[in-house]
């Protein structure tokens, strides 16, 4: 390929030069002889400071967004308006167009889309299609799990990707599609058959400013991010911006799948919650179906509605020909398969009489969320205890306790929030830390505190996060329920010394063994990996 084929499509303001091309990165320490680098501005550095070593390293060509480098000699140059455009379509031209060649759904909104995206390929992989899944716990191709530096990759990443996926007989990408990936055009030029919005509460203000700018921010996906708009819009009518990305969509989307708890084309009726499962009718465009799923909660119902409307979508769309099929077992069975998503609502069993659960809900709303999950999931646990066959166990009422911190170099306002939150759904907190990164741990919990003191709950603050979780581990009570929230899936920690392996559930596991439950043992008989 040349530099000029390279370009292709892409917007450019000056151009000279066109050098035979091996490759291309946005990242100077990547490049190799005869790579393209593109030199874009980025939130914390600007990669036009690194065009000299990048043809130090080889590089043959540069694409920069700076009206003030001037082109270097006997180097291929082009100027572009938009950096992260641009190599969006340097990369597509590059890897082939895979995205083009691929059925792409995305899913965005603020809480729920890990969760949506890991049902809706259960569905798609129980109508018989081959996968891949781009989102915030780990990336999968073809079966494959492949780590997840980032929620939605920078596009050479994806391109690279959904390449390596078309290479394995992939005919469908389900990607959780970020705020920010959308904001800095990550997912320019890739059409989206289907378009996903789950909800949209308080995050990531320290980014967009405002939520206004927020949702701004997610509405590209249903506009078309340098494409058509999605020939299919999901919206959760039961959520505000949903209604309102329902009147834009109607404009611009040929079909439109609503959802809700109680209304809307997908929809749940006689919701039955119980420690083992959920279990409900969902009514459809078409029919009704008898739903059992292993996660649990009003929650997961909405992801549920959300990805079962998706797989509808995907599954019987008339571009779809001969493989278009009727979703209905698909649906029930893609929803059946899928016992459990990592890191959300992730019990660690070691067989102690109480419940340790690990979350990822770091937001006022998803803390919301899940202490009320947690009140129904002990209140069903209760509920279920017998003595004499047919007369329930006096018990004592069963703990909610909640272990929560927030994150360093983000939205300071939504702390308090979050302290609130967790309060008023808890009976007892241990305020702790969760990725401090360059701030002092100490600062954060002080903004916390003010709304963990506004709800009036009994807490304990403890910043070290290992300390923390044993802390409230050794709280609980048989019956009781321990909410170790934050982090989820991680498995590091970050602070301003850079970050460290550290897992909750690693954690959790650790303090149970040395309190004398054999989670080795309960791993072995479940066959997990110990």
């Amino acid at each position: 390929m040349t530099f000029q084929q390279l370009l292709e499509g892409a917007e450019f303001l000056s151009q000279s030069g066109n050098a035979p091309v091996k490759g291309l990165d946005y990242d100077s320490r990547r490049i190799r002889p005869g790579f393209v680098f593109v030199a874009m501005k980025g939130e914390s550095s600007d990669g036009n400071r690194f065009i000299d070593a990048a043809i130090a390293a080889g590089a043959v060509a540069i694409v920069t967004d700076s009206a003030t480098e001037p082109p270097r000699p006997n180097v291929a140059w082009a100027q572009v308006p938009h950096g992260r455009r641009a190599l969006a379509r340097l990369s597509a031209n590059f890897y082939k167009r895979p995205a083009e060649r691929i059925s792409n759904t995305g899913i965005t909104g603020t809480n729920g889309k890990s969760t949506t995206a890991f049902i809706l390929e259960s569905i798609l992989q129980a109508a018989g299609r081959k996968t891949a899944l781009v989102g915030t716990i780990e990336y999968h191709v073809a079966g494959k799990v492949l780590p997840a530096p980032h929620t939605t990759p920078e596009a050479l990443e994806l391109n690279q990707l959904l390449a390596q996926a078309l290479s394995e007989g992939v005919t469908e990408s389900v990607m959780e599609v970020s705020s920010h990936a959308l904001d800095q055009q990550r997912v320019f030029g890739v059409p989206f058959d289907v378009a996903v919005f789950t909800n949209l509460t308080r995050d990531h203000l320290d980014y967009h400013g405002t939520m206004e700018e927020y949702f701004r921010a997610k509405q590209i996906l249903f506009e078309g991010c340098g494409t058509e708009p999605p020939r299919a819009a999901i919206l959760n009518i039961d959520d505000e911006s949903g209604r309102q990305l329902l009147n834009l969509s109607k404009k611009k989307s040929s079909e439109i799948f609503s959802y809700g708890l109680t209304t809307g084309d997908f929809h749940a009726e006689s919701v039955e919650i119980t420690s083992r499962g959920t279990r409900f009718q969902m009514a459809t465009p078409n029919q009704k179906l008898d739903i059992f799923s292993p996660l649990i909660g009003n929650v997961n119902v909405y992801n549920i509605l959300a990805a079962s409307a998706a797989g509808y979508a995907r599954l019987t769309s008339a571009g779809e020909g001969a493989r278009a099929t009727q979703p209905a077992e698909a649906i029930t069975r893609g929803i059946a398969n899928l016992t459990r998503v990592p890191g959300r609502f992730e019990r660690v069993d070691c067989g102690q009489p109480f419940t340790v659960v690990v979350d990822y809900a770091h937001t006022d709303d998803a803390l919301r969320n899940l202490t009320k999950l947690a009140r129904d999931f002990i209140s069903q646990k209760a509920s279920g205890a017998t003595g004499v066959p047919g007369r329930p166990v006096a018990v004592p009422p069963a703990k909610v306790i909640t272990l929560f911190g927030c994150g360093g170099d983000r939205d300071r306002a939504k702390r308090p929030l979050m302290g609130e939150a967790a309060g008023r759904g808890s009976d007892f907190v241990v305020l702790t830390s969760d990725n401090p990164r360059s701030e002092d741990p100490l600062a954060i919990i002080n903004d916390a505190m003010v709304g963990l003191q506004k709800s009036a709950v009994k807490y304990v603050t403890e910043p070290d996060r290992r300390k923390a979780i044993e802390l409230a581990i050794t709280q609980a009570q048989p019956g009781d329920i321990v909410l170790l929230a934050g982090k989820g899936h991680e498995k590091t920690q970050t602070t301003k010394e850079g970050s460290i392996p550290f897992d909750d559930v690693e954690v959790a596991r650790d303090v149970l063994n040395t309190l004398g439950y054999e989670c080795d043992a309960i791993r072995a008989s479940a066959g997990t990996p110990a």
